[in-house]
């Protein structure tokens, strides 16, 4: 950093220039007066150590690997080891779905990402009346265990690791997951992978919740205890602002809702009596990869010192891995057009770069054709190259944190992590995360973005290539991967012939026993892993912890 002297001597020529500058703009304008990014945050027209001098290295930025983690959670990062390159997967069938597994795995993919429909994410079986015209259709339909044997035939669980986007009912779906394993022979310390498991993003942003958030956060408070006991590689929730970003806000706002709701649940595991460094090594979490290129490499900078902050000074962890974020990235599905589809690619490239010079941990790439349908083959082996192109060809990986040290990224890190700060503490005055939530203070802020962000494309001051400008005459694309709707008559009589070979008491015991468990105060794991090896299903036990937990309505006031 500069001294005094040269300070004011850099500050003395910065005004010659831009006074020149001023004085060409009479003859050559820009293309508008002002620049911000997404988030509001003022752009300048150039930045120079005078934009960083407030910023101190050791303190807010460090060397990777060590507190704040601002330069990534590992000393050589992408040099030791990729980042896992995943595609979100799952549709239709178990068996259609495994055979899109096996396929990505055979193309490189190092992770399994499941997508579950929407019954599943609800917890209602494939026969069930309100299933009725969603089975299979934006992710696999899992009634029960044998459908997770299904999906996972084939795949050995001590070798790959998975990530299953399910929350409300996701200590279940953990429960077949352990199962399936056992029945591999891969006893519960050798499985890796991540449960969402975050549902208070539920209750703002996207909508699958069941039970009211006082036992929701005691479900995840047992997943966390149980798995920091049993499944130790396990991350027990994924702390999401993916789903915030997709509903509309900006990444200030991302960063600050997501780490509230982080906030949220230390909170609730504290109070269930767990230690900060027997949990917190097992918080994941989970970022959009949005347009803006260098804001979104500088959100994931500020996100891990924020965090970090918080974990160290907040609540006295002393494992520094207490203290890191670690984190998957999605492509934000939210810029895909339906309009010049091939365009996705380029944007889902862009978007990828921002999150590995950011330094994610895990990545999924979004596929060019899914604003329109399910991706095919060959749009998830594009978005997969996507992946492989950019760790092995284009050179970014080679070196750790390579946009660290610029003016600009540097400024606009510590812009973007005090307006988060900022956010968390007007949240904690409200009384936390699920205190904002009831009050529909996250809910507006989210919904007052979105508007702004719309309203900006519809008056085309946000150009979407293909979209408002540049329009092409196109042809309606064909060929596009339809779920068959006859997938939820094949679930119903494989759910059917299951009851019939099933023993229907041993069902009934262990329900019994996991209503009992649920109307007590004792870990719901063991129970829930119980009925599930007796072959109760998914919506067998939603409905004992609904019959005991209650369903939760949102206000129609906010």
């Amino acid at each position: 950093m500069p001294g005094k002297k040269d300070r004011e001597e850099l500050g003395e020529k910065y005004a010659e220039w831009n006074q020149d500058v001023e004085e060409n703009l009479k003859k050559r304008p820009e293309r508008k007066e002002s620049f911000f990014n997404t988030s509001g945050i003022p752009i300048e027209r150039v930045y120079t150590p005078l934009d960083t001098r407030e910023i101190d290295y050791q303190d807010h930025i460090g060397f990777p690997g060590q507190y704040p983690f601002t330069r990534g959670v590992q000393p050589t990062m992408y040099r030791g080891r990729y980042w896992t390159m995943r595609q979100y997967a799952g549709f239709a069938t178990a068996e259609e779905s495994n055979r899109r597994y096996k396929f990505l795995l055979e193309q490189g993919q190092t992770g399994l990402s499941v997508a579950f429909d929407l019954p599943t994410q609800i917890g209602y079986d494939s026969d069930h009346e309100m299933a009725r015209g969603e089975v299979g259709k934006v992710g696999v339909a899992i009634s029960s265990l044998r459908d997770m044997e299904t999906l996972f035939d084939g795949i050995p669980l001590d070798r790959v690791s998975t990530s299953m986007t399910i929350n409300a009912p996701a200590a279940v779906l953990l429960a077949m997951y352990m199962a399936v394993a056992e029945q591999q022979g891969v006893p519960q310390e050798k499985l890796r992978g991540t449960i969402q498991n975050d549902i208070l993003k539920e209750y703002s942003s996207r909508g699958t919740y069941i039970f009211p958030p006082k036992p929701s956060m005691r479900i995840i408070t047992d997943i966390i205890a149980y798995c920091a006991e049993k499944v130790p590689q396990w991350n027990s929730i994924s702390i999401s602002g993916y789903h915030i970003r997709e509903a509309g806000s900006t990444a200030v706002q991302e960063v600050a809702f997501t780490l509230a709701n982080g906030i949220a649940y230390v909170e609730a595991a504290l109070a269930a009596g767990l230690d900060i460094d027997t949990f917190g090594p097992r918080l994941s979490f989970f970022f959009n990869a949005h347009l803006d290129f260098f804001e979104e490499a500088a959100k994931y900078r500020a996100a891990r010192r924020l965090w970090a902050e918080i974990m160290k000074e907040r609540f006295g962890a002393k494992n520094p891995k207490s203290m890191m974020i670690r984190f998957h990235t999605q492509t934000a599905g939210c810029t895909l057009t339906a309009q010049q589809p091939k365009n996705n690619i380029a944007r889902v490239a862009f978007q990828a770069m921002a999150a590995v010079l950011g330094g994610t941990q895990s990545l999924h790439t979004n596929s060019m054709d899914e604003a329109l349908c399910l991706p095919s083959e060959e749009a998830v082996q594009v978005a997969l190259r996507t992946q492989q192109l950019i760790a092995h060809e284009t050179g970014v990986a080679d070196t750790v944190d390579p946009l660290a040290g610029s003016y600009f990224v540097e400024r606009l890190t510590e812009e973007i992590h005090q307006r988060a700060k900022e956010y968390i503490e007007k949240i904690d005055e409200m009384g936390g995360a699920a205190a904002a939530i009831e009050t529909g203070y996250i809910q507006k802020e989210i919904q007052d973005s979105a508007y702004r962000y719309q309203r900006e494309i519809e008056k085309d001051e946000r150009v979407v290539v293909g979209l408002n400008r540049f329009q092409v005459e196109e042809e309606k694309p064909g060929n596009l991967l339809r779920v068959d709707p006859t997938v939820r008559t094949s679930q119903i009589e494989r759910l059917k012939k299951l009851k019939d070979e099933r023993d229907a008491g041993e069902v009934q015991e262990s329900l019994a026993g996991l209503k009992k468990a649920a109307e007590g105060d004792g870990n719901l794991m063991g129970p829930i892993l119980e009925a599930v090896k007796a072959y109760a299903t998914l919506g067998e036990i939603s409905d004992v912890l609904r019959e005991v937990f209650g369903e939760y309505q949102q206000s129609t006031t906010l």
